[in-house]
């Protein structure tokens, strides 16, 4: 049970596991607001549009919700894309939409909330990162670079914000079952060159991404880390892929990357 009726801003929050998060907030008696470019009406919560990569917009948003509610308790980063392709033949302009999104646009939402968080010296923030981000995949790298640069910002942020009540917590999913998985864009330039490389490893991936989880676990795993006492720096979802991280961090780094080559580079 809430002491207090919570309000929460979801970035991302009109499908996949943002929708899956704006559900579950509700669910708790969690007052919501979400915010994306799609322009829907969504059960459970007060769609704002604007797009993350604009910090004018992601500031008008913070501010009409604040002056709704007066208070913005908690803020859910769950917007982002994928991209998939070689480094070598992976567009420069791509590379930068792929950060521009996935990284800056959390800094964008952060920024907007942070002020007010700081001088009512409370208040929660939850990123959704991903288990790449721990663990890079080839030909999804920029993807997992944004994730990987999400969960050092977070790292850092906590200790930012420490003396003023505010806490922050990365969370990193494995596969998820959503419409991210055909969202993603594929580039497939340099496949011949690469020997067929570049489609078996996306093909890969995307089989073990429809084979996923359920968004719903996913927003439920969102909930409790929004609305517990205390929060560690990062955590993974489920307990294959936490002890998968785990795995990462205690064998050998070229042992870890072999392993990560046979399944998704070979």
């Amino acid at each position: 049970m809430l002491r207090e009726k919570k309000v929460a801003l979801v970035t991302g929050g009109s499908s996949g596991i943002g929708l899956a998060a704006v559900k579950a907030l509700h669910e708790a008696g969690v007052t919501v607001y979400e915010t994306s470019r799609r322009d829907i009406a969504l059960p459970g919560a007060v769609h704002l549009p604007g797009d993350v990569t604009d910090e004018a917009a992601m500031a008008r948003v913070a501010d009409a919700v604040l002056q709704r509610e007066g208070q913005i308790d908690i803020l859910v980063c769950c917007a982002g894309f994928g991209i998939s392709g070689a480094v070598e033949f992976t567009q420069l302009e791509a590379a930068k939409r792929q950060l521009d999104v996935n990284f800056f646009g959390v800094v964008n939402a952060v920024k907007a909330v942070l002020p007010h968080m700081r001088e009512r010296k409370s208040g929660r923030i939850v990123v959704v990162t991903s288990v790449a981000g721990a663990i890079s995949i080839p030909f999804q790298t920029y993807y997992s670079a944004s994730k990987a640069a999400l969960n050092a910002y977070v790292a850092a942020l906590r200790n930012e914000l420490r003396p003023y009540g505010v806490t922050a917590t990365a969370v990193m999913p494995g596969d998820i079952a959503t419409g991210f998985t055909d969202a993603r864009e594929k580039s497939p330039a340099g496949d011949d060159t690469y020997g067929g490389r570049i489609a078996r490893s996306v093909s890969r991936m995307e089989a073990d991404e429809r084979g996923g989880m359920s968004p719903a676990v996913a927003g439920a795993y969102i909930r409790k880390m929004a609305l517990r006492r205390s929060v560690p720096p990062s955590s993974s979802i489920g307990v294959s892929y936490k002890a998968l991280v785990m795995l990462t961090r205690l064998l050998p780094a070229r042992l870890v990357s072999r392993v990560v080559y046979m399944l998704y580079a070979k």
